[in-house]
């Protein structure tokens, strides 16, 4: 059983002596890696029509280039989570790194449209198997309380800048370059992480036991299975067989995952984890906050180059304040925590954010602009998700037991993704039934504002559920 209150010992290659390594260098490793994961999951949007005309894409393919990459990444997490507590969290997490940035590669390269499918979906697996073991490598190197959430608070700055910036690095590379560079820029720094992260990484596992395989290849095949239904709702609509049949039997094949798990000896996913009534709750939150946030940067990016007619580039530079207040509100999260609580920082981080989704609601229109519709309510939205984002992490994370902290990230990172899939099919969907089959300035508006309408009540139902279940923490004391 790992000691958590410092970070796991490197044994010296020179002198063969252990040594600690410092929190701040496990921290800078892990959150680079979970910079790269997350940007993967928006970089690719400004790069598909190049794409498509380089490869011969057609549509239908052009909508796999995105979605072999998050069906894969949706459907590992829990294996991933469950393999760096038993093989170690380093081991696992360079074994993912390698392939992350070695599938980049590939994907780089293609020639043909099967071969940058192929490698995006490679990219998923490596993610999936890297992405709990950045959290892990955070929360088993510092011990809880205030250090914790300070650490969690820059893991989660990192991870939402790399989703915020996609758009923008994405835009950049695609212009200047070209979009093969949207994937090979990976394989530098992917390279550079992993040869910092041999030499300064220190292994770390919970106690020694078997794999559960028949758990993991039902939670892995049901999982993507409802992953692969979600999607597969963007083109083929929610009513249509070829979504709901996927759907419907990803939810009948978690369902037996689930009655393996209450009578699996060595389970992959203890259920007796959500007992713990911090760690259930914010699962479930923060699978509601991935719903209704996730789709943010799609309908914006949509609105500003479809309504106020921007080239990507200038779309992507107009995310960099969002970005910004993304990050302030991470790190401003850590400091309202020792003083408010974990509870009353995440419930004023979604009222905040709340009101910033319902005035954009009602702030879009055809003849809006940057400044007067999209600015102001993005950084009051952006701003509250910086809030809540860590204090929602903290508790997904906090009170499992140190075998079992690889699993509690792989959950928390499964439902964040898991919401954010759903919630941008249906958000999508409801935008498209508002605006009809009209492509005007005025029906395209009108769509995107019902969409961040529904994010508002969405959260607001986020909002009641964490005030009336989420535990309230004993607060936390500073750090000197």
């Amino acid at each position: 059983m790992v000691d958590s209150s410092q970070a796991p010992p490197v044994i010296s290659a020179a002198t063969g002596k252990r040594r600690t390594p410092p929190l701040w260098a496990v921290t800078a490793v892990a959150c680079a890696g979970q910079f790269l994961i997350i940007l993967d999951v928006s970089v690719m949007n400004v790069a598909l029509p190049p794409i498509r005309a380089d490869l011969g894409l057609s549509g239908a393919g052009l909508q796999w280039v995105l979605n072999a990459y998050t069906i894969t990444f949706a459907g590992l997490q829990l294996l991933g989570g469950r393999a760096g507590d038993l093989f170690g969290r380093k081991r696992v997490f360079l074994f993912g790194l390698a392939l992350f940035t070695l599938a980049s590669l590939a994907g780089g390269l293609a020639q043909e449209s099967w071969q940058l499918i192929a490698a995006r979906a490679v990219q998923g697996v490596g993610a999936a198997v890297l992405s709990p073991s950045t959290l892990t490598l955070v929360t088993s190197a510092v011990p809880e309380g205030a250090a914790r959430s300070r650490a969690i608070g820059t893991w989660t700055a990192v991870g939402a800048g790399g989703g915020a910036s996609g758009g923008l690095i994405g835009g950049v590379l695609t212009d200047a370059l070209s979009w093969r560079w949207v994937l090979l820029i990976n394989v530098p720094i992917g390279a550079l992480v992993f040869a910092v992260a041999v030499l300064w990484l220190g292994e770390s596992r919970g106690a020694r036991s078997r794999l559960d395989l028949p758990g993991a290849a039902l939670v892995t095949g049901g999982l993507g299975a409802l992953a692969y239904g979600i999607v597969q709702t963007e083109s083929e609509g929610w009513g249509s067989a070829r979504a709901l049949a996927p759907m419907l039997g990803g939810l009948a094949v978690l369902a037996v995952f689930v009655w393996v798990e209450s009578r699996t000896a060595a389970p992959l996913m203890p259920l007796t984890l959500f007992r713990l009534r911090s760690i259930a709750t914010a699962n479930v939150a923060m699978f509601a906050i991935g719903a209704g946030m996730f789709g943010s940067w799609y309908f914006l990016t949509l609105y500003m180059q479809n309504v106020l007619d921007y080239s990507p580039l200038r779309a992507g530079l107009c995310f960099l304040p969002l970005s910004l207040i993304i990050i302030v509100g991470s790190k401003l999260s850590p400091r309202l925590m020792p003083r408010l609580g974990t509870k009353r920082t995440a419930l004023v981080g979604c009222a905040v954010s709340v009101g910033g989704y319902f005035w954009m609601s009602f702030a879009l229109s055809a003849h809006g602009s940057y400044a007067g519709s999209v600015l102001g309510p993005g950084l009051l939205m952006m701003f509250g998700a910086g809030l809540l984002t860590t204090p929602l992490v903290n508790a997904g994370t906090s009170g499992a037991p140190a075998k079992d902290a690889g699993l509690a990230s792989g959950l928390v990172n499964t439902a964040r993704l898991m919401g954010g899939s759903v919630g941008l099919s249906v958000l999508a969907t409801t935008a498209a039934a508002r605006s009809g089959d009209s492509e005007s300035a005025a029906a395209l508006s009108d769509g995107y504002a019902l969409a961040f309408r529904t994010s508002a009540w969405l959260l607001v139902g986020t909002l009641v559920l964490m005030w009336l279940v989420l535990p309230v923490a004993r607060r936390q004391v500073s750090a000197p």
